[in-house]
């Protein structure tokens, strides 16, 4: 009852709690990434929020990497634009800022480096290689919330406020997530931050006054609320992910079959994931060995996203791929939470262990 009347007493205040919790979520969100509070919620003139020098066109090119979550390939493609797949870092699985460069064409527009397990791209490379070829930067930071990068000039930005544009999720899997489906999109661009709130209110602006044609993409009140509360506790989250990730690599780093995640000198890791790379003959053994015993395992992700059906034949692939083609076969992600325990990181660790002594010869292969 306790919660009926709670729930009932929110829908009560209607609209003034969705202006409220609104707001005060993305102010709390906006300053904890650093980005300029003035700026998200300045509101500009009909003129400039019609803009439209960075919209999409058809035939226009957009430069993706080739292992990744689908929706950047599906954003694309929905615009009418061209995915043009770029290769990845076999350590970090994220864009390759040298494949990107040899993929630049006269047709080329934009560039999404995807933040992919909680490791940040190389932003410094990415930006210089997209200033020297005049591209926009819009990071999929669904997996790196809270995640920092170091720039070329020494100065420390948050993954996801580096290009023109960041997205993030609050997926509950994520490392700061709702109860339910959410999202948040970051820019320090007035216009910009101005066109796509209405975009995501079906393109009123004011309300009722349809200027663009948009969608109904709120986040609701009460993920808001949940984020609010969430929110301050990112950093020790983060801390604890940390933590965990640094354990399991000092006792899977000794384990010649089991390559664990780098941490690289222009970036910090969060661990939305802790995804280990061991021989394509042992994956599925190993995940096994893993299941029978009671421990939870995921294959992020089981393909590229160029041999996907719906893309591979409205796509462009670097030539000279080397590297993203053979991660589906060897990518296993290790349960990964701010509250695992010593205990637990060193069951799923000593299973892996027997795995790999039981069954010698086959990682040989």
């Amino acid at each position: 009852m306790n919660t009926a009347a709670s729930v009932m007493y929110l829908l009560g205040i209607g609209e003034t709690l969705e202006e409220w919790t609104h707001k005060k979520s993305v102010d709390d969100l906006a300053r904890s990434m650093s980005l300029n509070v003035s700026k998200v919620w300045l509101k500009k003139d009909d003129q400039e929020i019609l803009v439209s020098s960075k919209d999409i066109k058809p035939g226009d090119e957009v430069i993706v990497p080739a292992f990744a979550f689908a929706a950047v390939t599906e954003t694309v493609l929905l615009l009418g634009g061209v995915p043009v797949f770029a290769d990845v870092d076999p350590r970090t699985f994220n864009i390759d800022p040298a494949s990107v460069a040899r993929l630049v064409s006269e047709r080329t527009r934009v560039v999404i480096p995807v933040h992919l397990f909680g490791q940040p791209c190389d932003m410094a490379a990415l930006t210089a290689v997209a200033k020297e070829h005049g591209l926009k930067v819009i990071e999929d930071n669904a997996q790196s919330l809270g995640a920092v990068c170091r720039m070329s000039d020494g100065a420390s930005r948050y993954a996801g406020t580096i290009g023109e544009i960041g997205c993030t999720s609050f997926f509950p899997s994520k490392v700061l997530g709702c109860y339910g489906d959410g999202g948040a999109v970051f820019t320090d661009d007035d216009g910009l931050a101005a066109r796509i709130r209405a975009l995501g209110s079906h393109g009123w602006f004011p309300k009722y006054d349809s200027r663009l044609v948009g969608m109904n993409s709120r986040l609701d009140t009460l993920q808001a609320a949940v984020l609010r509360v969430k929110l301050p506790h990112l950093d020790t989250w983060i801390a604890a992910r940390r933590s965990v990730a640094a354990r399991y690599t000092e006792r899977l780093g000794g384990l010649t079959p089991v390559v664990t995640p780098v941490e690289t000198p222009y970036a910090t890791h969060v661990y939305h994931q802790y995804t280990v790379k061991v021989p394509p003959a042992c994956r599925d053994g190993l995940r096994a060995a893993l299941a029978k015993e009671g421990i939870p395992s995921m294959v992020y992700y089981p393909g590229t996203l160029y041999e996907q059906p719906a893309y591979r034949d409205a796509c462009i692939c670097d030539p000279a791929m080397r590297h993203a083609a053979a991660l589906p076969a060897a990518v296993l992600s290790l349960p990964m939470d701010s509250e695992l325990t010593d205990a637990e990181v060193e069951r799923v660790t000593d299973a892996v262990c027997r795995y790999f002594a039981d069954n010698e010869s086959r990682y040989h292969e």
